[in-house]
């Protein structure tokens, strides 16, 4: 038995203690620590609007997203992203053994115009944000000793525990976004390397991250690179794929998605979210997010950040097609198949709590 497989059963204790740090700018606070012994068990489809990362200890399972199937097992490290529509699958007869946590990652404000001296830790969090990879090995890596020491010192906390346990928070962090991120990925939409207008969208790219909290126009956008607006918005477009505009949008409901399921953010109402996140109007914000997102603002609250889909036995490869749900929140979610209650009527979405259930023997 491995280090972890012995320690980990305690590290949901850590769900007792509010752990949170700064890394280069970024606001990330720890939500939820989880255990799953090998036995069998099955995750079902489900998205969160925070990062969620597994950590496989023993035995083998299957992770699927509504795009694709990955096989995992003993050492390898998975993550979904804020809107990836997930389950997760054990072998009845070698069943996976899972250590779990998640985090949200947000900006944290500071004076306007300041940006993080952790400029290569700002680039590895932003690759880890944006990559394509969601398995990897991670044996070789410090992951399993840093999940067994978090468990251990969950099990005893002592003098300076608050301290240790922050330390190591971020030691975690830092070693998961080095093992899940693809270093050749650019972190934010930009041609290739060199000349004026890398440089241009780059700058246009960091004001819209420093100031989506308040109101911004094309023109303040254009002028922070001494272009006119059509030609600024035409050299974003063609870097990125997408408007000026809709890269604002997409930024915002990904803040405020992840503030709504932040349980140290319980006391601030919607609207007070919508405004960090600069909308004004709450009820303009609360369409725009059910657009992005599929569900309500309080319906993500509601289930801690959560969105669980009803029909548990539904193909994978299929439900995407079926519901019209996106696996990544880049693409809006179907918003058709909500009711005023935020059950779904067609029996395709419901915002409830994570659930798992014994699979019976069936083998996956």
């Amino acid at each position: 038995m491995t280090e972890l497989a012995r320690a980990g059963a305690t590290i949901p204790l850590l769900n007792t203690v509010r752990l949170g740090v700064t890394l280069a700018g970024q606001r990330i606070e720890f939500l939820d620590w989880g255990f799953y012994p090998p036995e069998p068990w099955r995750n079902y489809w489900h998205s969160h609007s925070y990062y969620e990362l597994c950590y496989a200890y023993t035995g083998r399972g299957t992770f699927r997203t509504a795009v694709q199937e990955y096989p995992v097992g003993t050492g390898e490290l998975f993550v979904a992203r804020p809107g990836d529509i997930h389950e997760i699958t054990t072998d009845a007869l070698d069943p996976l053994g899972i250590v779990f946590w998640s985090w949200t990652m947000v900006p944290e404000r500071g004076p306007r115009g300041t940006r993080p001296d952790s400029s290569d830790t700002l680039a590895l969090l932003d690759a880890f944000a944006t990559g394509p990879r969601q398995v990897v090995p991670a044996a070789a890596t410090p992951l399993p000793r840093l999940l067994a020491t978090l468990a251990e010192e969950a099990a005893t906390q002592g003098p300076g525990s608050t301290d240790l346990l922050t330390a190591l928070g971020s030691a975690l962090i830092l070693g998961s976004a080095r093992a899940i991120a693809d270093h050749s990925a650019a972190p934010h939409p930009v041609p290739p390397p060199g000349g004026r207008a890398a440089a241009a969208v780059a700058r246009m790219t960091r004001y819209l991250d420093d100031n989506f909290d308040r109101p911004v126009r094309v023109r303040d956008v254009a002028a922070q690179v001494h272009l006119s607006e059509r030609h600024a918005a035409r050299l974003f477009h063609q870097a990125a794929g997408f408007t000026i505009n809709a890269y604002l949008t997409r930024y915002r409901l990904g803040v405020a998605a992840q503030r709504l399921a932040d349980p140290a953010l319980r006391s601030l109402s919607v609207a007070a979210i919508a405004r960090s996140c600069g909308y004004s109007d709450a009820r303009h914000f609360s369409t725009v997010f059910r657009r992005h997102w599929g569900a309500l603002p309080t319906q993500v609250r509601a289930g801690n950040g959560t969105t669980h889909l009803v029909g548990a036995d539904v193909p994978p490869m299929s439900m995407a097609l079926k519901y019209g749900l996106s696996a990544h929140p880049d693409v809006p979610l179907s918003v058709d198949k909500w009711n005023s209650t935020g059950s779904s009527s067609s029996g395709a979405l419901s915002t409830t709590s994570a659930r798992s259930e014994p699979l019976a023997g069936r083998h996956y």
